[in-house]
């Protein structure tokens, strides 16, 4: 008879908080010291200022990127030069 021992770790994954702003002003007054990003959900994506689909879309928000990239988002690299 054989037995299989299966260990599960579990991560120290934290929650961490999101939140989103419907205008980019409001965004950096709750994040003075960072940039404003504009985070696509769809598409977990997030655009820096000056990229092509920043502020565009109905399906993001702006939000500080320090917080989307502590929540998993990556920086897309469409219309960076």
């Amino acid at each position: 008879m054989a037995v299989s021992l299966f260990v599960c770790a579990a991560h120290d994954a934290k929650a961490v908080p999101l939140t989103p702003f419907r205008y980019q002003a409001q965004a950096q007054r709750h994040c003075p010291d960072d940039s404003v990003v504009w985070l696509d959900f769809r598409r977990a994506r997030y655009y820096l200022k000056g990229q092509k689909r920043y502020g565009l879309g109905l399906t993001g928000s702006f939000v500080c990127r320090s917080e989307a990239r502590a929540s998993g988002y990556r920086r897309s690299l469409l219309g960076l030069r």
